[in-house]
């Protein structure tokens, strides 16, 4: 049975202090709750020539999956918090969820505020197995970044999802958090400092995802809970509203639900996120209809002349 993560900023401020402390880079290690075969971690080498090393946390299948389910996290950027979700996944779909640089387990030590930055070192978690479509689940900050990983890699993006996006504009808990943490900086464990000075430089960037959602020609998902006191449900409306795009983005209002998704319940999430993903159409083969022919016209059935011989 798997242990319960800390709940809440106040909470996820905690353990964050607590890892600090123990030098651990996971908070509640999923090592302790999951076996490899359910949930294990892995890495891989970031994109752009950067070097880093990448953690996430992935689900293990025999062979892949129809849909891989690729999560950038928010900030701060803790795979962990996605382990119940990830354990709960049917085994008809496969997820990764990543520590973003300057994450956790993830390289490097110092904060990367660039969302091009981050989208082009996450770019290498896009690849997929031969005939697999990859859903892209950009989560809180995430999916700014989300964004920009879709528009340079169009066709290994089948459909996006922008799950409780943060865009630019703070909500009362998030504006709290920013104030304070931006005056205690230094003080901050590193997770910490670095998701404070994410947020309070991110608005400047919007401009880049902005036109990158508007030049996407996937499918397009905004999930987010209206009762979200970080990143305000009515940015996300008037971001959906106002963004020209081929086809209209699809905005799922989610009744009583606040900025972490991921903390309700888990078929509740599994459920938003499915809908996000195409009916599989069922292949059928119908004969081809002729079409009526008129034999009269070309001399069948036609009345036979005989000729008179006098």
């Amino acid at each position: 049975m798997s242990r319960k993560r800390p709940k809440g900023m106040l909470a996820m401020g905690w353990a964050s202090f607590e890892s600090a402390a123990r030098g651990r880079t996971e908070h509640a290690p999923t090592s302790a709750d999951y076996p490899d075969s359910v949930v294990r971690r892995v890495s891989f080498e970031a994109g752009g020539g950067h070097g880093w090393r990448i953690s996430a946390l992935e689900t293990p299948r025999a062979r892949p999956a129809p849909w891989k389910i690729v999560v950038i996290t928010g900030a701060p950027s803790w795979a962990e918090y996605w382990a119940e979700t990830l354990a709960e996944l049917p085994q008809d779909r496969e997820m990764i969820v990543i520590d973003r640089p300057g994450y956790a387990a993830s390289e490097p030590m110092e904060p990367i505020a660039d969302i091009r930055t981050q989208a082009q070192a996450l770019a290498p978690v896009l690849r997929a197995a031969r005939g697999q479509k990859v859903l892209l689940v950009g989560q809180s900050y995430g999916a700014a970044i989300a964004a920009l990983m879709a528009e340079a890699d169009p066709r290994g993006v089948a459909s996006l999802v922008l799950l409780s996006g943060f865009f630019g504009e703070t909500g009362p808990t998030s504006r709290w958090l920013i104030d304070v943490g931006s005056k205690a900086l230094r003080m901050l464990p590193r997770d910490l400092r670095h998701a404070v000075i994410e947020a309070s430089g991110q608005k400047p960037q919007l401009a880049y995802a902005k036109r990158a959602l508007a030049n996407l020609t996937m499918p397009i998902h905004m999930i987010h809970g209206d009762k979200d006191d970080f990143a305000p449900i009515a940015v996300a409306e008037r971001l959906a509203a106002e963004t020209l795009t081929r086809q209209p983005i699809r905005f799922v209002r989610t009744e009583g639900a606040n900025h972490f998704l991921n903390d309700g319940p888990t078929e509740r999430l599994l459920a938003a996120l499915e809908s996000c993903i195409p009916a599989r159409k069922r292949w059928s083969f119908r004969w081809p209809r002729l079409a009526a022919l008129d034999l009269r016209a070309l001399g069948f059935g036609a009345p036979r002349q005989v000729a008179s011989v006098r």
